[in-house]
């Protein structure tokens, strides 16, 4: 049996998996001299009330450590993958609360489960492109939760000077310890329209999606390195 199938069967190994991941991740992130952008800003919206954070899935990796757990609670979604399930428990571990998406669920039922949570003053994590991509491509949930929920929208990308690129749909970046870094919030200030038509919605999604790209850039610039996925 593949190691995905037996990740997809065995919540033992994922668990396990996971555990040893989040201690790496949680190592790097000790050992890494980071520069921080936007948290403060970040941390002034959410003592108003939930956000929305969204990052690219190749700079998820330090999402969960970065996310500010002493300072709000969050719902992080993730999908029922092999590594989504070894994201869920990265993200158990961090302090977040992991939500599975499910691909038997519709996504009404997805999305009402999502925003019961939001409604309940809990910030959404997510990847704006996960699971499958295509890469930094804006995908309609996050683009239709963005404008159902009303909330302040962030996006989210660190970089790193010491890192592995995965040669996977996404090129992930994984981290290695002792580096410098740099991690970026910033908030997407355009209006939101609360209801999406077609013009609307293709103007908001490359909105968006340059927003996205912009503070992925700027991540890499803070360091002094070239732009990358």
């Amino acid at each position: 049996m593949s190691l995905r199938r037996r990740i997809e069967k065995s919540k033992w190994l994922s668990g396990t998996i996971g555990g040893l991941l989040s201690r790496y991740l949680a190592l790097c992130n000790r050992t890494t001299d980071w520069q921080i952008e936007g948290l403060d800003d970040m941390k002034d919206a959410l003592s108003e009330g939930p956000i929305l954070l969204m990052m690219w899935h190749s700079r998820m990796a330090m999402g969960a450590p970065h996310w500010p757990s002493d300072h709000a609670p969050v719902t992080s979604l993730h999908h029922r993958s092999p590594l989504g399930r070894i994201s869920g428990v990265m993200q158990r571990y961090e302090g977040l609360t992991p939500f599975e998406m499910s691909a038997t669920r519709s996504n009404l039922v997805a999305s009402r489960a999502v925003m019961k949570r939001f409604h309940q003053g809990i910030s959404i994590v997510m990847t704006g492109d996960g699971p499958v991509g295509p890469a930094h491509k804006l995908q309609d949930a996050p683009l239709d939760w963005a404008s159902r929920m009303g909330a302040p929208v962030f996006a989210y990308a660190f970089s790193t000077t010491r890192g592995h690129r995965f040669n996977s749909w996404d090129r992930l970046l994984l981290p290695y310890p002792n580096g410098r870094g740099a991690q970026v919030f910033a908030r997407f200030d355009a209006p939101i329209p609360r209801k999406l038509t077609g013009p609307n919605r293709i103007a908001l999604r490359n909105a968006l999606e340059g927003f996205m790209n912009t503070t992925t850039a700027r991540a890499d610039a803070i360091l002094g390195l070239s732009p990358g996925p």
